[in-house]
């Protein structure tokens, strides 16, 4: 499918999510925004985004609002899908991915921790995978796990609301143009740098090398 395509049907889309929002769900204000913000951190596929975006250009003066409610509930509902990890462990993760994901999943905590979730907080990569997947796979640190998450969400959709609350759809396509755009570059961004302090820790680790002592005659 070529771009022009792409742009079209994403085009169509924001369209229907804000006639939708406009007929059924503006009533609703920041309660259903909660909601979907809180289900798409656990298991629903729909990231909030569709519906910030039409509540935040329909009603700008609580753009602010909607961006908050956004984070807070997200980062609930982070919660509450690690616990439900947690709990139900690989099974759930199995069913909510594939088997196919997990190892990968667990490479990623292992070698990153808790800043895995706050990548996928602030990217692309589906959060409740990782949320999930913190809990199953057995991250440890709540406390980490929960400031990453806050750090992420705010970081995506506060800005987002903002711009749209200043500028309108004026600034809509640049958003919809560039917003994955500028998470993958983050996601190589991380990886670059965990990659160097790797390396630097590693060089550390084996110390300089002792000279060599010159051999008797």
């Amino acid at each position: 499918m070529e771009g022009t395509d792409i742009d079209v049907m994403f085009s169509q889309l924001m369209e229907w999510a804000l006639d939708f929002a406009r007929n059924h769900l503006l009533h609703y204000g920041p309660l259903g925004l909660a909601l979907l913000s809180f289900s798409e951190a656990v298991f629903f596929p729909v990231p909030p985004d569709v519906l910030l975006i039409p509540l935040t250009l329909l009603d700008p003066k609580n753009g602010l609002l909607y961006g908050t409610v956004t984070v807070v509930f997200s980062v609930i509902g982070g919660l509450v899908g690690y616990f439900l990890g947690r709990s139900l462990g690989r099974p759930l993760l199995i069913r909510l991915v594939g088997a196919k994901r997990v190892e990968p999943l667990e490479a990623y905590f292992q070698r990153y921790g808790a800043l895995a979730v706050g990548l996928a907080a602030f990217t692309p990569l589906p959060y409740k995978a990782f949320t999930v997947g913190a809990g199953a796979l057995g991250l440890r640190d709540l406390r980490g796990f929960a400031v990453a998450s806050l750090i992420g969400r705010a970081g995506r959709f506060v800005p987002e609301s903002l711009l749209l609350s200043l500028y309108g759809e004026q600034i809509l396509d640049v958003l919809l143009q560039y917003i994955d755009a500028v998470g993958y570059a983050t996601l190589a961004a991380a990886a670059a740098y965990l990659a160097f302090t790797l390396l630097r820790r590693r060089a550390r680790a084996r110390g300089p090398s002792s000279p060599r002592l010159p051999s008797s005659p």
